[in-house]
């Protein structure tokens, strides 16, 4: 890619995951972006020229990068000045720490204005502490979603929501909150359901502990250091009773609210996955 300097067309946003630890994960295609854009977005200005020095990169090139910070609290802002330096011909590099931008990282706002501007987009992938915790946790990963940070306050309810989600769960937590955290969702999700901490994923210090979440709890009441991912087994199929007697129960509960009971056998139905017959028969038995 090269900067369009006659205007010809909108220059082209460029979002590059960058390595989650190890840094010998930086692809040739990063390494070729930091050298040949002119205007680099960053996370974080210094973390980003250090990691550059490291591996022995130019950012910029010969002519050198206009490097700008790019991070929660100005979001909003840069992401203007970002799409007119786009819009006025110019590529533009998004960076974050680690990991690709806009999960969990700024990156998201400057997508959409850029869709919204028809400007192009693309990406250069890289290393993900999402699906490299997914695979090491030792849990189901046919099936999957990402949860992200867990709020600050409300935990007790955030993990009631999801107590029934039977896909397995990946959150992001910060170490001074994990015990907590976990301890939340051992009394949403049960005390037995299988989790995994995974801490400075391909690091140095990498540790993947496996256990129940009352048991991971209890090893996080120690002082957990270093970049945290959470991976929480899904919920069991759920168990349904086809005892007469309590869908008869359930059908008079809905009646006793004003449900008719054509309407009320009709419901009990749906959400049992049983024929409409059985919950018939149920009820007039």
């Amino acid at each position: 890619m090269a900067d369009q300097e006659n205007g010809t067309g909108p220059g082209t946003l460029v979002l590059a995951g960058l390595p989650i630890g190890h840094r010998d994960d930086t692809p040739p295609r990063l390494r070729a972006a930091l050298e040949g854009t002119g205007i680099i977005a960053a996370e974080d200005t210094r973390r980003l020229r250090q990691f550059a020095a490291r591996l022995g990169i130019r950012l910029g090139g010969e002519a050198g990068a206009r490097i700008v910070s790019y991070y929660d609290a100005n979001e909003r802002r840069r992401a203007e000045e970002l799409l007119a330096d786009l819009l006025a011909g110019h590529d533009v590099l998004v960076v974050t720490d680690a990991g690709m931008p806009g999960v969990s990282d700024p990156g998201y706002r400057l997508v959409t204005a850029c869709v919204a501007a028809d400007v192009p987009i693309t990406a250069i992938p890289g290393p993900s502490a999402v699906t490299t915790a997914l695979v090491l946790s030792g849990l189901p990963t046919d099936r999957f979603c990402f949860e992200g940070f867990p709020p600050r306050k409300g935990l007790a309810a955030h993990f009631a929501g999801l107590a029934d989600e039977r896909r397995t769960m990946v959150f992001f937590e910060s170490p001074h909150r994990v015990a907590a955290t976990l301890a939340a969702m051992a009394e949403a999700f049960g005390p037995d359901r299988r989790g995994a901490v995974c801490r400075e994923l391909t690091k140095t210090y990498e540790e993947i502990r496996r256990g129940g979440l009352a048991e991971l709890a209890e090893w996080a009441g120690g002082q957990v250091r270093g970049e945290i991912t959470l991976v929480v087994e899904g919920a069991g199929e759920p168990v349904v009773s086809r005892d007469p007697e309590d869908l008869a129960e359930a059908v008079a509960a809905r009646e006793e609210s004003g449900v008719p009971r054509r309407q009320a056998i009709q419901e009990v139905a749906r959400e049992r996955g049983l024929p409409k017959r059985e919950v018939y028969d149920a009820v007039h038995k």
